[in-house]
This record gives structure tokens, C-alpha cells and sequence, in this order.
């Protein structure tokens, strides 16, 4: 068993033929999708580190064959796909909780065709997944260091760019009609009721901020708003002035507005009216808090009621 990134890519893309020599409607497209996706994915992640796809456990044995170090006596075992998948979403720039849903989808649906009587793909056709596929692909292929064409070859590449590109355009119309309607309700109020809705949210958005939110400008009316995304990346940390500051790096996935209601779901959303760029969240602690380390006073408190049950002991006694 191999974890490492080349055998890992190199095999998806073997998978990646069987199914493309199959017809969309035949089960087999499905099935041969599914587990080349669940290769690129273990390929992006081997990248990373291969021990990230050694299954944990007490004594180490598994990860000790991702360093080479592994006895032969004990077989290899590796992490879920979902696990991986998760990683993905955590570390692969650009691999949106769309992308982990779309993935696991999938890769749910092989497990079904695999260990069950039931025909999934002839269920879940490939209508159904397709273009959430070939955008995972896309993502994972990149932080490889491909590209589409790299992975399916120039014809395969060019159906799946087309599908995307009208994906992407079908997406884009359907927030601007949002858009165009939510601000159309939001301006026809008078001007004393929008002040009063640009103040409250002003309110609101100073206290959704210490709850992770991240303050942006609404589309529609232009008023103060907030988006909410999914951490990604490592995390980096500084002493600063006897604090510790963490900064984490967040890809946006959500947006909501108080002033006119518009709401916006998915990186894909987001990014048609400029709001998908990843932020930092930073968050500063006390040492006391960030180590935690107990502070003089507590001491004294713990000391105190110490001595006290002690002598509560000695009394019943």
C-alpha cells in the first residue's frame, strides 16, 4: 500500500479512464468517478504530510509505515475517505464545505453501489453530481500543481471547463436577480426607516463580530453586513505586549444582511459580488487563558478552600 502522492495521483488518473470510457448513463461512470475522486483526494493530502493518512493509533504502527519505519508484520491501515475529505476541506486552498458536500455525496453513493443491492447510480445520475465533481477535481488538481487537462486529458478537460463556466454563469444571474430584487424592496422605504436599519445593524454587527463574524458591505443597499466562513490552514500564534494573538485563516461561505435580508450561501455566491476572498480571524488571549495556567488569585482561592475541607476532615474525625 502506497501513500505516497505520485502513485496515489497516478491512479486516479488510470480510474479517471475507465470512466470516461463508460457512457454518462451507465452505472459504471459513477462508480469509476467516485473512487478516482477519492484517490485525487488522498493524493492532495499525501502532499501534505503521507502520516496524515495513517490510520491513529496507541502504539503508532501505522504511522511508523508512512515514514518507512513500519513493521511487515502489521498491515497498513488508512483513514476513512470522509476523513480525508475533511482534511481537504481543512488544508487544500479553495476546497469549500460545497466541495466536502459534493465529494462525500459521491463517494456515500459508491459505498451504497459497493456493499449493498442497490443500483445507487442509476439513482443518483450523473446530473446529479456531475458538476460538483468535476469542480472538487479541479480544486484538488491545483494544489497538485495541475491543471484539468493534466488530470483528464484535453477532451474530458474541455466538456468539464464548459459545464463549469456554465454553472458559474447560472450562478452569477441568479444572485444578481437577488440582488436587484432585495434592493429594489430596501429603496422604496423612506429615508428615515433606512437610517434607523443602517444604525441597528450597526449595533448588532459590533456584537456578531466577537461571535466570528466578519463585518463586509451589503450588495444590495450598500449597509453594514457580515459574512461567516470555515477555517482552513494552519493556525499561526505571537506573544504580543503579555498577550497571545492567534491568527487563523477563514474561507467565507455565508453572508446575511439585517438592512435588507439578503442572504447569500456558498463560496460560488459569494464570490460572484466579490466577497469569497479568504480573511484572518484573530483572536488574542491571556497567557492564563491560552496555557491554562492558574492565576495567584486563584491559588490563594484553591489554597484556602484546600485548608478548609481539610479541617472539615480533621473535625469529623
Amino acid at each position: 500500500m502506497s501513500w505516497e502522492t505520485n502513485p496515489l495521483w497516478a491512479k486516479s488518473k488510470l480510474f479517471f479512464e475507465y470512466a470516461f470510457e463508460s457512457p454518462r448513463d451507465d452505472p459504471r461512470f459513477g462508480l469509476w468517478s467516485a473512487m478516482g475522486l477519492e484517490l485525487l483526494a488522498r493524493s492532495a493530502i499525501a502532499r501534505i504530510s503521507p502520516t496524515l493518512l495513517a490510520e491513529p493509533d496507541h502504539e503508532h504502527r501505522h504511522l511508523l509505515h508512512a515514514l518507512n519505519l513500519g513493521s511487515e508484520k502489521v498491515p497498513r491501515k488508512s483513514i476513512g475517505t470522509s476523513q480525508v475529505l475533511k482534511l481537504c476541506q481543512m488544508l487544500v486552498p479553495g476546497f469549500t464545505a460545497d466541495d466536502f458536500n459534493a465529494a462525500n455525496a459521491l463517494v456515500n453513493c459508491r459505498n451504497d453501489e459497493l456493499h449493498t443491492g442497490a443500483s445507487a447510480f442509476s439513482v443518483y445520475t450523473a446530473q446529479k453530481w456531475i458538476a460538483g465533481f468535476y469542480r472538487c477535481c479541479q480544486t484538488l488538481a491545483k494544489s497538485l500543481g495541475y491543471d484539468l487537462v493534466g488530470l483528464f486529458g484535453q477532451e474530458e478537460a474541455n466538456v468539464a471547463l464548459n459545464l463549469l463556466k456554465q454553472v458559474e454563469t447560472d450562478v452569477k444571474n441568479a444572485v444578481n436577480n437577488r440582488i436587484a430584487a432585495h434592493k429594489k424592496v430596501f429603496y422604496s422605504r423612506g429615508q428615515t426607516e433606512k437610517d434607523e436599519l443602517f444604525a441597528e445593524s450597526e449595533r448588532k454587527l459590533a456584537q456578531l463580530v466577537h461571535l466570528r463574524h466578519h463585518r463586509s458591505t451589503c450588495p444590495a443597499c450598500a449597509g453594514p453586513a457580515s459574512v461567516q466562513g470555515d477555517p482552513f490552514g494552519p493556525e499561526s500564534r505571537q506573544d504580543d505586549d503579555g498577550e497571545v494573538v492567534v491568527r487563523q485563516s477563514v474561507l467565507p461561505s455565508s453572508f446575511a444582511c439585517g438592512n435588507c435580508n439578503l442572504t447569500l450561501n456558498g463560496y460560488a455566491e459569494l464570490c460572484v459580488v466579490g466577497l469569497g476572498d479568504p480573511y484572518t480571524r484573530t483572536t488574542r488571549y491571556s497567557p492564563e487563558e491560552f496555557y491554562g495556567m492558574v492565576s495567584e488569585e486563584e491559588i490563594d482561592t484553591i489554597v484556602e478552600q484546600r485548608i478548609r475541607n481539610m479541617m472539615t476532615e480533621y473535625d469529623n474525625e
